[in-house]
């Protein structure tokens, strides 16, 4: 016989307080194994599919992590500095930019302009801000990412977390299926399958889309020759899993350099808008439609409350299971739903399938 109802809130009532206590109170020791796990779940497909190939599970393993590695070690000797000095340097002639954009403004459109004029003051306001805090935001968000822990042992624990998960992923899943409660071990399993297609239709595939077109639009623009190419394109590709805000924000700040370094050669310019032009193309177009497909996915203001809310209350840990709690309760309020719909409480005395 099932436990009633109000037993069955307390019991996982309870489950969900326990959880959140110890990500309050160990949330600094659980950082480098929830990314681990975030990284084995990301590539568990891959290794999955390497077996179907003929690869034995270690064998693809080992092939997945020595690639990964290959690729953590060229990011971190080649594209890493170059992005930080960029950054940097983009962050420091922010306020000349705003200067430069103040005079063309005022040379081309002197009406817009009074000598005390609050827009001047804006502007010129605007660029103090952006050099005296820009670098302070840029390194507290590095310091709250790598400061939780010491960073030497969260680069060394997580890959080896994720190489251990990544191996016994299978019997894991196989081991919490056995303890699944035996009377809600199919509804459970539904749920758990629809909260596994969010996260692979939405997160794996937005994940995949960000990286792909972070490195279109920096190679891109290095190719064109832009100042801060790869700072605003890796910007622009890694904020495009909010759609239309990736290429906005990476449109407007190349556009608005390339106005100052090629106003003399309107090719380049118009090289700029095309690149993003094709970039959208290629998002909507072929990315999306193949990496992320037609699965439900998480609603753009649903997932950055998530973020904001876990990052707010769990730090940089909290942002890490924000996407998996966000897709989770859509799943069990979808659910809910349905359990309500079919009701007396919203039927009434309907008979079945009427009304």
């Amino acid at each position: 016989m099932a436990l009633p109802v109000r037993d069955q809130l307390r019991y996982w009532g309870i489950a969900a307080a326990v959880f959140l206590a110890l990500l309050w109170l160990l949330g600094d020791v659980l950082l480098p194994f929830l990314a681990g796990g975030a990284i084995a779940y990301f590539l568990d497909p891959v290794a999955d599919r390497l077996q179907r190939a003929g690869m034995s599970r270690p064998g693809a393993v080992t092939l997945i992590a020595l690639g990964f590695a290959l690729v953590v070690i060229l990011l971190v000797l080649v594209v890493a500095p170059a992005l930080a000095r960029q950054a940097a340097a983009l962050v420091e002639a922010m306020p000349r930019l705003l200067e430069q954009l103040h005079a063309f403004l005022l040379a081309n459109f002197p009406a817009l302009f009074e000598p005390e004029s609050t827009l001047r003051q804006s502007l010129a306001g605007v660029g103090q801000t952006i050099r005296e805090r820009g670098g302070e935001l840029v390194n507290a968000l590095l310091g709250s990412a790598l400061g939780v822990v010491n960073a030497a042992v969260f680069l060394v624990v997580t890959p080896v977390v994720a190489v251990y998960l990544l191996l016994d992923w299978d019997r894991m899943i196989e081991r919490v299926d056995a303890l699944l409660p035996r009377d809600h071990a199919g509804v459970v399993r539904r749920l758990a399958g629809e909260v596994d297609a969010v996260l692979a239709g939405f997160v794996r595939g937005q994940i995949s889309v960000c990286l792909i077109l972070a490195a279109y639009y920096a190679v891109g623009l290095w190719i064109i020759g832009l100042d801060y190419g790869l700072a605003i394109g890796v910007t622009a590709g890694l904020v495009s899993f909010i759609p239309y805000v990736g290429a906005i924000t990476g449109g407007v700040l190349s556009i608005g350099v390339a106005l100052f370094q090629f106003w003399n050669e309107p090719i380049w310019i118009a090289a700029v808008v095309g690149l993003f032009v094709a970039g959208q193309a290629i998002e909507g177009n072929l990315l999306v439609p193949r990496l992320v497909g037609n699965s439900v996915g998480l609603h753009p203001v649903w997932l950055l409350l998530a973020l904001s809310a876990f990052g707010t209350l769990f730090g940089f840990v909290g942002m890490l299971v924000a996407v998996p709690v966000a897709a989770a309760l859509g799943v069990l309020s979808r659910f809910a739903l349905r359990q309500y719909l079919d009701s007396r409480l919203y039927r009434g005395r309907l008979p079945p399938g009427a009304g």
